[in-house]
């Protein structure tokens, strides 16, 4: 069975949850305050932001769930059939107060049309101000292990559209050490929207 916008937009609000516990933990000071919010066109979402901590200086960890109708540009820049839509998703930027402890950027998002059309999408990459090697290699490391419980084309692809998107084209650099990212993830003769589903939420966790 084909999973649902709102079985998706449930386990991405118990996602935000769940990284806000683990990070409260791990500071041991701070804890999240929160900021409810509602959408004008339709739905909204939760705000959390934590600040002045023993780990972290200021991060955020945002959901959102909304719908409504898409502005004519838009759709016609996505190159769409209807405007009606549903977004929903999760994203966090994380800032610590250590100099060697690097900012972290995440975000996994859904989209759906009423026309049946969706996708998925996402990405995360560490931005630290002192690159050390062996930590770069182990976060490469690990997202190399979950795209590949997928798909094996997985990383090579997504981490190539991170280094890309992330390109600072005046310093010629990429931001921090990148990551992986993705867009418009859809079913296919070979992967089926369940299977899509599974990998976001590896990717969130």
């Amino acid at each position: 069975m084909s999973v649902s916008k709102q079985e998706i937009s449930s386990w991405f609000r118990k996602l935000q949850l769940h990284i806000c516990n683990e990070l409260e933990a791990e500071d041991g000071l701070a804890k999240f305050a929160e900021d409810s919010w509602q959408r004008p066109g339709g739905g909204g979402g939760h705000t959390r932001v934590i600040q002045h901590g023993n780990v972290f200086e200021k991060g955020g960890v945002n959901f959102s769930a909304v719908h409504g109708e898409l502005a004519d540009t838009m759709t016609e820049a996505l190159g769409l059939n209807s405007n009606k839509f549903y977004a929903t998703g999760v994203s966090i930027v994380i800032h610590p107060i250590n100099p060697f402890v690097p900012i972290i950027h995440m975000n996994v998002r859904y989209f759906e049309l009423n026309d049946g059309t969706y996708w998925f999408g996402g990405g995360i990459d560490l931005t630290p101000h002192y690159v050390k090697e062996e930590d770069a290699k182990f976060f490469h490391g690990r997202l190399k292990e979950t795209c590949d419980r997928f798909d094996s084309s997985y990383y090579p692809e997504f981490k190539k559209w991170a280094d890309d998107y992330f390109f600072i084209k005046h310093r010629k650099e990429t931001r921090g050490i990148g990551g992986v990212f993705f867009d418009r993830l859809k079913e296919n003769g070979s992967r089926s929207k369940a299977e899509l589903w599974s990998f976001v939420q590896a990717v969130g966790e």
